[in-house]
C-alpha cells in the first residue's frame, strides 16, 4: 500500500531523501517508521537515518537496526548486495559460476520487520536474481563458518549478517573475499563505490524472501561444511586420551547466540564429555534478556549466571563464546575464593605457548621454526614477540581487526609459511589457520585441552601464566575505552595530541615519563623509523596514535571501527628475570591514569568512562 507523504521542511536534501526512501522501500515496518518521523517533525532524526551512508569497519557494515540509509535494513542489505554483485562481476571473471556463501546469527528487531535470517535471505534473492549460484545456510552458524565456507567451496566471496557482541539493537553486514579474509582496502571502498551507483532495488525478485527456497541455483552447505569443520578441527587436538579421561568440568554459555551446539560437537571432537550449558543463555535470544550487554569481554559483571552454575557444579573453567561464536571469554576458579577472569592478552600468553609447545611436541628433532609464524594485531600484547625472541619462529604485527590478520594468514601460507596462531586483544583468537578469522568455537575447545593437560601435570590455567611470565618477561596490560558520541569531540581530542606542545608537536612525557618514540597511524608518521614514515600502513579513516615510554611501557589510543568508542591500551613489557609485580602494575597504573585523564579529558570533553 502507498502511503501519500509530504515534507518542506526547508532543507531539500531532506525532502529528496525522505522521497527515495517511501519510494524504493517495501518493508511496511520501515517505511511506517519514516512516515511517523514525518508526521511528527523529528527532523534530526530523520536527518541522522537518510542523510549518510554507512561505510566498511573493521567488521563490515555495522549499525543499528530500523529505517533509514544509515541503518541496517531490507532495502540497505539489498542495496550493500547489489554493490558487491556488480564490483564481483568486474573484478572476479568466474564470479557467476563460483557463487557467494551467505549466513547468519540469531538477532532481530520486531518493529523494524528486520531479522539476520530475513537479511540473509533478501542478500541471497539479490543475487539469485542475477542467477548467481548462493549456498545459503539454512540455520544460523557461527561468523567463522563462512570464511571457511568460502574456501572449502571455492566461493567468489561470503556475507554474514551478524553484528557480533554489539548492543542488541545493532546487526551488520560482513563480507569475506574469495580468499576466505574479510575484505580490506582498496575492496571496502570500490564495494561502497558500486553500492552508491546502483541504490534503486534492481528487480522485484530482490524483495523476494521466499526465492531462496524455490530457486534451484540455492544449495544448503551446513550439513557438508558443519562436517568439514569438525574433521579438519581434529589437527588442533594432540591429547585425546587425556582429555576423554580428564576430571576437569567445563561450564559454557553461549550469550543467547548461536554457540551452543557447535562447541558441544567441537568438545565431542576431542573426545571430551560435553560441557555444562547455561541453561538460561544456550537458546537464541535476540533481546539478550539475561545479560545487560552480550559482550563476555566485559568480565565477570556479564559472565554471572556462568559463575554461578559453575560452583553449583564444582566446575573449575567458565567458558564464554559470544552471541556469533567468533570470540571466547575464560574464567578460572581461584585457589582462595572468587574466579579469576583472563583478559584477551592473558589468553593470548596461554594459547601461544600451548600452540607452539604442541607444534614442537608433534616435530621430529630438532623442530624448524624458520617457516613458523605468529600474528597479532597492534594494539595487542606483545607477549608472542618475547616468546618468538627466545623460540626463534617468527612474529609479525597488523594493523586492529582481524581483517589484516586474515590477509597477511593467506599472503604467508603462499609462501609456504605456518602460521600457528593469532590474536587480537579483544578476546579474538585463531588456534592454526583453518580459517582466516578469528573462531570462538575452536578456540574454546583448544583451552579445554590446554586446561586438561597442565591439570594432569598439577597446573592451573594462571599458575603456567606466571610461568610463562616468568621465562619470557611479564607483560601486564590494561585495556579500556571511552564512549564519545560526538565525531567532531573525537577529531578535536586527536588534534589537541598532534599539537600538544605547539604545532605538529607531540606530547614529550606521560604521568611523568619520557616519551622516546610515536607511531601515528593516522598520518603515517612515526618518529622511531629513519624516514619517519610507519611500517604498518597509513589509516587515515580512523584515529590511532601509539607512544612508546623509557621505561617500557606501550600506550595506544584508537577509535573502534565497530562501535562509538575512544579505545585505550597500555602494556608494561619487562625483561625476563625482572618481577616485581606490584611496582611493575603501580607504574602501568600511573602510566593509564595519565593517558586517559592528560589526553582525552573525559570531563572536559563530556566523555563516559567505562565502569564494569
Amino acid at each position: 500500500m502507498e502511503l501519500e507523504v509530504s515534507l518542506s521542511s526547508g532543507d531539500p536534501q531532506l525532502d529528496e531523501a525522505v522521497q527515495q526512501w517511501l519510494t524504493w522501500d517495501q518493508n511496511r515496518w520501515t517505511r511506517a517508521q519514516v512516515v511517523s518521523l514525518v508526521a511528527s517533525g523529528r527532523l534530526d532524526d530523520l536527518r541522522s537515518r537518510l542523510c549518510g551512508r554507512m561505510s566498511f569497519g573493521t567488521a563490515g557494515l555495522r549499525a543499528p537496526m530500523g529505517a533509514g540509509f544509515n541503518r541496517i535494513n531490507d532495502l540497505t542489505v539489498i542495496q550493500s548486495t547489489q554493490g558487491l554483485y556488480s564490483y564481483l562481476c568486474r573484478y572476479l571473471g568466474d564470479f557467476s559460476s563460483r557463487g557467494v556463501v551467505v549466513g547468519f546469527d540469531t538477532r532481530g528487531q520486531e518493529e523494524s520487520g528486520c531479522s539476520s535470517q530475513r537479511l540473509a535471505k533478501l542478500a541471497a534473492a539479490v543475487m539469485l536474481s542475477r542467477n548467481v549460484p548462493v549456498h545459503l545456510f539454512s540455520t544460523f552458524v557461527p561468523t567463522p563458518y563462512v570464511p571457511y565456507a568460502v574456501r572449502r567451496l571455492g566461493a567468489a566471496a561470503g556475507v554474514m549478517i551478524t553484528a557480533s557482541h554489539n548492543p542488541k539493537e545493532d546487526n551488520g553486514y560482513k563480507v569475506y573475499w574469495c580468499n576466505g579474509a574479510q575484505i580490506a582496502s582498496p575492496h571496502d571502498k570500490e564495494i561502497l563505490r558500486c553500492i552508491e551507483e546502483q541504490l534503486e532495488p534492481w528487480s522485484p525478485l530482490c524483495w523476494d524472501e521466499e526465492l531462496v527456497d524455490r530457486c534451484t541455483l540455492r544449495t544448503d552447505p551446513l550439513t557438508q561444511i558443519n562436517s568439514c569443520y569438525m574433521d579438519e578441527l581434529g589437527s588442533l587436538c594432540f591429547h585425546r586420551d587425556l582429555n576423554s579421561s580428564s576430571p576437569l568440568k567445563f561450564v559454557h554459555s553461549s550469550f543467547h547466540g548461536v554457540g551452543h551446539s557447535f562447541v558441544q560437537q567441537a568438545f565431542q571432537v576431542f573426545g571430551f564429555a560435553p560441557p555444562i550449558p547455561v541453561p538460561e543463555q544456550k537458546d537464541p535470544d535476540p533481546d539478550f534478556s539475561s545479560v545487560r550487554c552480550p559482550n563476555p569481554e566485559e568480565g565477570e559483571s556479564v559472565l554471572e549466571l556462568s559463575l554461578v552454575l559453575a560452583e553449583q557444579e564444582n566446575a573449575p573453567i567458565v567458558l564464554a563464546t559470544d552471541p556469533d561464536a567468533d570470540r571466547l571469554a575464560v574464567a578460572e576458579k581461584s585457589d582462595g575464593c572468587g574466579w579469576k577472569v583472563f583478559t584477551g592478552n592473558e589468553l593470548a600468553a596461554l594459547l601461544g605457548w600451548w600452540m607452539f609447545f604442541s607444534w614442537k611436541e608433534s616435530q621430529p628433532e630438532p623442530a624448524n621454526t624458520q617457516n613458523v609464524y605468529m600474528l597479532a594485531t597492534t594494539v595487542s600484547s606483545k607477549i608472542l614477540q618475547a616468546l618468538a625472541r627466545v623460540e626463534g619462529f617468527h612474529f609479525e604485527e597488523t594493523l586492529p581487526g582481524f581483517k589484516w590478520i586474515g590477509n597477511r594468514i593467506h599472503e604467508l601460507s603462499k609462501s609456504g609459511k605456518k602460521v600457528i596462531f593469532s590474536f587480537e586483544e579483544s578476546i579474538g583468537f585463531l588456534c592454526g589457520s583453518m580459517v582466516l578469522d578469528k573462531d570462538g568455537v575452536s578456540a574454546a575447545v583448544v583451552v579445554a585441552e590446554m586446561a586438561s593437560y597442565l591439570h594432569s601435570r598439577h597446573l592451573s590455567l594462571n599458575q603456567q601464566l606466571h610461568n610463562i611470565y616468568k621465562t619470557y618477561g611479564y607483560h601486564l596490560s590494561k585495556t579500556s575505552y571511552v564512549i564519545c558520541n560526538d565525531p567532531p569531540t573525537v577529531k578535536k581530542i586527536f588534534g589537541r595530541i598532534r599539537n600538544f606542545d605547539g604545532q605538529g608537536s607531540y606530547p614529550k612525557t606521560c604521568g611523568g615519563v619520557s616519551i622516546i618514540h610515536i607511531r601515528d597511524v593516522t598520518t603515517g608518521y612515526d618518529s622511531s623509523q629513519p624516514d619517519l614514515k610507519s611500517v604498518l600502513p597509513m589509516s587515515k579513516s580512523s584515529q590511532m596514535i601509539t607512544f612508546t615510554l623509557q621505561n617500557g611501557v606501550v600506550a595506544t589510543l584508537r577509535t573502534s571501527g565497530t562501535e562509538p568508542k575512544v579505545k585505550y591500551y597500555t602494556e608494561f613489557c619487562a625483561a625476563p628475570g625482572k618481577s616485581d609485580q606490584s611496582r611493575l602494575e603501580e607504574e602501568l597504573c600511573k602510566v593509564t591514569s595519565a593517558l586517559l585523564d592528560d589526553f582525552l579529558e573525559p570531563e572536559k570533553n563530556n566523555l563516559i568512562c567505562r565502569f564494569i
